[in-house]
């Protein structure tokens, strides 16, 4: 009896041995499973870590002209990144045109007139050549980048400086959210506003910048030195937009973005749409390094309340993000 004993216990033994075999080799399996798909993840993501000039999945292209953009680029004597801001876009395959706001006293060399066509036919494709022209004005103002186009064949304009830079598959999924609401601001770039509580009243606001909106993981704005916009609000700001609101602008020049927030907001009631995209700042620091800028664009914010009569800004803690580019969403 005592040795049928020991034989049950010697099988019991050997069955919970392979059981703990078996079961450690599921987790080295499952180990080996997960290790193998983050590869397979990183790698099909190392060409979006090189930079704006790497390849990348693009959309569709489109044939409509009136579906794809315009790109309004704000430039002022660096000619270097103009010329490297065009060599990008035309590659972009929604691009429909390209109007260069041009407020210099000079008009456009025709060297640089010269070079910028020979690199739109470079990129031209299936033979279909992006049209460039530029604006010129007689005035210098930051007004100029909301002039009115009477000539544009599409809805959708991209307002963009000359000194950033976006994947031309950021841009396009930009403009895909902007398609799904056509009325509102879509851009890369929030900022916020919020009552300033130590002023006693509720009539007063503060302007805030990048580490605000962090912060609070909320905004009211996008700036228009990338921000996708229907052409109507072109219309809007040269012809609607209180002159007294243009004439502090020209002024200042400072605040024509958040005077196009207010002109969006004002017309929907709704708040813009942040769109998540790797920015390549190919130029050196702006206005926004100088010192008190915030607080001129506080001032700004606040005249502008008093102009509109009331603050039409809407918060919002809404952001769009293109799946295919992140792990987890």
């Amino acid at each position: 009896m005592r040795g049928g004993l020991l034989n049950r216990r010697m099988v019991q033994r050997l069955r919970q041995v392979a059981i703990s075999t078996v079961g450690s080799l599921k987790i080295k399996l499952v180990l080996c499973c997960c290790i193998g798909l983050s590869l397979i993840a990183v790698a099909s993501r190392v060409p979006g870590f090189l930079g704006w000039t790497g390849h990348s999945v693009s959309m569709p292209p489109i044939s409509d002209s009136r579906k794809g953009y315009a790109i309004v680029m704000n430039t002022w004597k660096r000619y270097d990144l103009l010329k490297q801001s065009i060599s990008h876009y035309t590659t972009c395959s929604g691009l429909d045109s390209i109007h260069i706001v041009w407020s210099e006293p000079d008009p456009p060399s025709d060297s640089l007139k010269k070079f910028l066509n020979h690199i739109v036919e470079s990129n031209a494709r299936d033979g279909r050549l992006v049209e460039l022209k530029f604006d010129i004005n007689k005035e210098d103002s930051l007004n100029n980048r909301f002039k009115e186009i009477t000539d544009l064949k599409t809805d959708a304009i991209f307002s963009i400086d000359d000194d950033v830079i976006f994947p031309c598959s950021s841009v396009e999924f930009a403009f895909s959210v902007w398609q799904s609401a056509q009325d509102t601001m879509v851009g890369y770039v929030p900022r916020i506003h919020w009552v300033d509580s130590t002023k006693g009243n509720l009539g007063h606001y503060i302007y805030g910048g990048w580490w605000s909106v962090w912060w609070t993981g909320s905004y009211s704005m996008v700036l228009s030195k990338a921000a996708f916009f229907h052409k109507k609000y072109l219309s809007l700001y040269t012809n609607e937009m209180p002159a007294s609101i243009r004439n502090y602008i020209t002024k200042n020049r400072n605040c024509e973005d958040i005077a196009m927030s207010f002109l969006v907001a004002n017309a929907t009631g709704a708040p813009p749409i942040w769109v998540k995209g790797k920015i390549f700042e190919i130029g050196s620091t702006g206005i926004s390094s100088l010192g008190g800028h915030s607080e001129k664009r506080t001032e700004c914010v606040n005249r502008f309340v008093a102009e509109f009569g009331r603050m039409p800004l809407v918060s919002t803690t809404v952001k769009a993000v293109d799946s295919r580019k992140i792990w987890f969403w």
